[in-house]
């Protein structure tokens, strides 16, 4: 597949990595010369310096051939204009653009991105993709990563292990012996810098992450067993009253009717103007870096703490200080990646990484075959993909145990109607039924291909 890839920064790069990795052809284009350049020598890519939008750029990066366009620079109107063009003169038959501004996303004007007028094939919305993905985690309190898949009746959820975990030290096979009503398996563990898809002998550590699929119904129930009790938030504090800190404001008001709801928001104007768009919430205007503003919030008896400013410092100590001051929960949106790792050390359980989000969005729309879901894990480390099983499918038909599954790979579920089966070694796939497989970074092309193809390759 031909990709052209506008705008070099953290998202536009990472899709470029991604789609490289699988052997597309990609051509990035951005006006930073030396954006371009460090990229060229990272990636298997042609980075080229131009302006996205701009008909000459397009076609030195051979939009007439291209298949796709993935707009993503940091102009919304660089974006929309980058697709006209790419549809009006280079007839590129996918469209992908990132649209930021709420004022273009709002359901009043969704005519506007129709074919008659701005041919935009798919929109992506990080503000709204960052809140869902918070949201997500409030309903799972202990999970670090929730995705749901299936019309949410499967969840993806990741955990941290520590020694009080009951069942630490235990082969993977024992826990269908133990629990064998209960509709969940662990399908990766991130152990010392490294994914791995767990075979049925293996054992899960403290200070292992582990992911697992599960029956939404099951959820509840298996959260303790990985050493998870925590309670749902009843007092909630946000911190930034941004895009993203408005909107999961008025989804914690809408959807969590007992939760007493606290927003911090430095700008004056911009407090004021959240205060009528809010019903319940008690906005606080100040810096959430005052640890008097902190404790007028409340922060000493709050369950949560989501910190969603657009810097980075400020999210990561004001976390800190509400934890000090008794927050049990700290949620902290890190746009930098190198702070990723360090912060969790410090003792903030969630980190919402609003490029990862992104490019899961994206890449949902790249895949090809019958997809209906995708979630990237760490930095593109494994991929969980939800689609239909193809009647020529070498999964169908017989049991799970017969079938020779590509090495990285494991299905956690599979739905047929209303019913979600956690697959067992009898388990038998059929045409049309729903499968959630998680797949490592090298098994990917793999796990597509089981979507959109019969498996003969295998």
């Amino acid at each position: 597949m031909k990709v052209i890839v506008c705008g070099a920064g953290q998202v536009g790069s990472n899709i470029a990595r991604q789609l490289a990795r699988e052997n597309n052809d990609v051509t990035l284009i951005d006006q930073s010369a030396e954006l371009v350049r460090k990229i060229g020598d990272e990636l298997d890519v042609r980075a080229m310096v131009g302006h996205a939008s701009h008909p000459d750029a397009l076609e030195r990066a051979g939009a007439y051939d291209a298949d796709m366009i993935i707009a993503v620079t940091y102009s919304d109107e660089v974006n929309m204009v980058a697709c006209q063009i790419a549809h009006s003169i280079f007839d590129i038959p996918k469209k992908i653009a990132r649209i930021r501004a709420s004022q273009y996303t709002n359901p009043l004007w969704a005519h506007l991105f129709s074919r008659e007028n701005l041919p935009i094939d798919v929109i992506i919305s990080p503000e709204n993709e960052v809140a869902q993905a918070i949201e997500r985690r409030l309903k799972v309190p202990g999970a670090f990563d929730t995705v749901s898949f299936a019309d949410g009746k499967v969840q993806v959820i990741g955990v941290r292990l520590d020694e009080s975990c009951p069942i630490v030290n235990t082969p993977l096979k024992q826990l269908t012996e133990l629990f064998p009503d209960l509709n969940v398996i662990v399908v990766a563990i991130y152990r010392d810098g490294k994914m791995i898809v767990p075979a049925s002998n293996d054992q899960m550590f403290p200070g292992d992450e582990v992911y697992f699929a599960a029956d939404v119904n099951h959820v509840a129930r298996a959260m303790p067993l990985f050493g998870h009790e925590e309670q749902e938030a009843r007092s909630i504090v946000i911190v930034g009253g941004g895009n993203i800190g408005l909107h999961l404001a008025q989804f914690v008001e809408k959807n969590m009717k007992n939760v007493s709801l606290k927003l911090i928001e430095y700008n004056k104007a911009r407090a004021e103007k959240i205060t009528d768009d809010l019903e319940r919430a008690v906005v606080l205007h100040g810096s959430a870096l005052d640890p008097d503003l902190l404790q007028e919030a409340n922060a000493s008896r709050a369950e949560t703490i989501v910190a969603l400013t657009n810097d980075d410092q400020v999210n990561i100590l004001s976390s800190l200080l509400a934890k000090g001051q008794g927050t049990k929960t700290a949620v902290t949106l890190i746009n930098n990646p190198v702070f990723g790792n360090l912060v969790t050390s410090l003792g903030i359980e969630v980190v919402v990484d609003p490029r990862a989000t992104t490019v899961s969005e994206i890449l949902r729309h790249i895949r090809r075959g019958r997809i209906r879901g995708l979630h990237s894990f760490r930095d593109g480390a494994a991929e969980v993909v939800e689609g239909d099983a193809l009647e020529t499918s070498l999964l169908v038909g017989k049991p799970l145990r017969d079938i020779k599954l590509p090495p990285g790979t494991i299905i956690g579920a599979v739905i047929r109607g209303n019913e979600v089966e956690i697959p067992r070694g009898d388990s038998v796939i059929q045409a049309d039924d729903r499968v959630v497989i998680l797949g490592l970074q090298e098994s990917i092309q793999k796990v597509e291909e089981m979507f959109s193809v019969g498996l003969e390759f295998f």
